[in-house]
C-alpha cells in the first residue's frame, strides 16, 4: 500500500473527505518525526511504538576492497510492533 492507497482507505474508513485524510495523515507523520528527532517515544496502544535506539560504532569490511573500515556511531528509528499489531 502507498501514500495514495493509504489516504483513500482513511477517508472511507473515518468519512473524511480525501483532502481533510491526506491532511490528517500528513498531520500525524510530522508528529511522530519531531517527536523521535527530539529523542521520545511515540506509544500507541495496540499499535506499536516508535522510539530512537542508538548503535554503536563498529568496524566492517568493504566487500569490494576487502579493506576493514570504521562504520561511526547513529540514532536510529525503531518500531515496535504491538499486541493487536501481531499476525
Amino acid at each position: 500500500m502507498n501514500k495514495t492507497e493509504l489516504i483513500n482507505a482513511i477517508a472511507e474508513k473515518s468519512g473524511l473527505s480525501k483532502v481533510d485524510s491526506k491532511k490528517a495523515l500528513d498531520a500525524f507523520v510530522e508528529a511522530v518525526t519531531e517527536e523521535v528527532k527530539q529523542g521520545g517515544k511515540v506509544a500507541l496502544v495496540g499499535f506499536g511504538t516508535f522510539s530512537v535506539t542508538e548503535k554503536a560504532a563498529r568496524k566492517g569490511i568493504n566487500p569490494r576492497t576487502k579493506e576493514v573500515i570504521n562504520i561511526p556511531a547513529k540514532k536510529a528509528v525503531k518500531f515496535k510492533a504491538g499486541s493487536d499489531l501481531a499476525l
